[in-house]
């Protein structure tokens, strides 16, 4: 488990195909780092098959190559990372798997003072989760999301964040460019949150009605239950 708080930034080399999969290694300076520990490159959770001078190596399955933007990544790339939480560490940022749920891409790039509000356009795999306030992990940083949008044509659908001073300093996020892909991955809360709506675990039993009663009215009380919770969780 992550924060999605970047401890620092990397540089890939140039990475390794292996049969479907490929094998990247990283350029960095983390300190002590052990074979078989998580670190998250990119926002997505990798784990270290060798340690090096330089860094360490990782394998990257065709999972994780479709998925993320580690595929499309060449040789100098910087990117960036961040060491798994410990037990009693603070939780600075919000809890970040390293799944990465998707590739969004960069829509505009506005300055604002020494900020820049930057508005991604997302897939509707992921922008069904994101909510307005709620956090997001873009290439692994944790940020806020400020406005959803959800109107329109779905490839224009998407949300925008501020990056202030510190993250454009202390993560690749300043390199970005419009049209660039980013990893996206939405806060696991939420989607474990839309998981137990969808199996009805949070909603009382319905109330026993006749075949046609049921496929012709609508319970209120599981409606207002479900539109309170979805409220509650920000998705309203």
């Amino acid at each position: 488990m992550f924060t999605g708080l970047v401890e620092t930034t990397a540089v890939l080399r140039q990475p390794k195909r292996a049969g479907v999969g490929a094998r990247v290694a990283v350029s960095v300076r983390l300190g002590a780092i052990a074979v078989g520990e998580s670190i998250s490159v990119h926002g997505a959770c990798l784990t270290v098959t060798e340690v090096t001078a330089q860094g360490f190596e990782a394998d990257v399955s065709a999972e994780t190559l479709s998925r993320t933007t580690l595929g499309t990544l060449g040789a100098g790339a910087r990117v960036n990372v961040e060491r798994a939480c410990r037990l009693g560490d603070r939780l600075g940022g919000h809890i970040v798997t390293g799944h990465v749920d998707g590739v969004g891409r960069v829509a505009s790039l506005q300055p604002v003072g020494d900020a820049v509000r930057m508005r991604v356009y997302a897939p509707a795999e992921v922008l069904r989760y994101v909510a307005e306030k709620g956090s997001i992990a873009i290439d692994g940083v944790s940020l806020t999301v400020n406005t959803l949008y959800t109107k329109g044509a779905a490839r224009e659908q998407g949300f925008d964040v501020m990056l202030v001073p510190h993250t454009l300093a202390h993560t690749t996020l300043r390199l970005l460019a419009v049209g660039d892909g980013v990893n996206l991955e939405a806060d696991v809360l939420s989607r474990y949150v839309a998981r137990q709506l969808e199996l009805g675990h949070l909603l009382p039993p319905p109330r026993k009605a006749s075949r046609r009663q049921a496929a012709a009215t609508v319970d209120p009380v599981r409606e207002r239950l479900l539109l309170e919770k979805l409220r509650a969780g920000g998705f309203l």
